[in-house]
């Protein structure tokens, strides 16, 4: 084997672990502040993990239909789920009810439409699903992923003007870096998300180690993985 070909697993492996850890991280901290914000970044977080573990499982050769349903739901989960963390910069409470609905019942839609399409094993070329979901698929999930990047690109450029921080810069670029992939996927850009989760895992992880404390003052929208002041 050569070292392309271990590489690739070692890193979905490595990309699933450090993923998963920080959705628990978020998940734990939801808990104890009992923060809605908390809530949706972990499990955001939580379903890139998934999605690197099923690149993974798809990688190692074991393919069949639910798998790859399964990662065209995820990509547009992730990006509507963490668009959903991000909404605390955004002060206006009736927007934030009403797109909480909004995106949650796109993502059940979209999470039955992918389910009940067949996919084909041809999505995967050398490991890697590299096809495009069908057409029906990438536009019903364009109704997530379209305001769920907007929505994340505002909160982040909100939260920066009441406070600017280089903690709550990083965190929100690897977050819309995340979605973005998951966006780019849905676009019919399948590659996307691949390197996505790779970038935006170092954003994050530099945000989470730039600063040893984090103000009281910083919004949500960096808080929801940090460590309190």
């Amino acid at each position: 084997m050569d070292a392309v070909s271990l590489g690739i697993p070692l890193s979905l492996a490595a990309l699933t672990a450090i993923l998963g850890g920080l959705s628990a991280r978020g998940l734990l901290r939801s808990l104890r502040v009992r923060s809605r914000a908390q809530l949706m970044w972990g499990v955001g977080l939580g379903l890139a993990a998934l999605a690197t573990a099923v690149e993974l499982v798809v990688y190692a050769g074991f393919v069949n239909g639910p798998l790859l349903q399964t990662y065209v739901f995820l990509s547009a989960a992730i990006v509507g789920v963490l668009s959903l963390g991000s909404t605390r910069a955004i002060r206006s409470e009736r927007f934030r009810s009403v797109y909480t609905v909004y995106t949650l019942a796109m993502c059940a839609l979209v999470a039955g439409l992918s389910f009940a399409t067949p996919l084909s094993s041809g999505m995967v070329s050398q490991g890697v699903i590299s096809g495009n979901p069908p057409t029906d698929l990438i536009l019903v999930s364009s109704f997530i992923t379209v305001p769920a990047t907007f929505v994340l690109l505002g909160a982040v450029v909100l939260a920066l003007r009441r406070s600017w921080q280089w903690r709550t810069l990083m965190m929100g670029v690897g977050a819309c870096v995340l979605a973005g992939g998951g966006a780019l996927y849905i676009a019919s850009f399948p590659a996307a998300l691949y390197y996505s989760e790779f970038i935006g895992v170092i954003f994050i992880f530099v945000g989470l180690v730039s600063l040893p404390h984090f103000a009281s003052t910083s919004t949500e929208v960096a808080r929801p993985l940090g460590k309190s002041a």
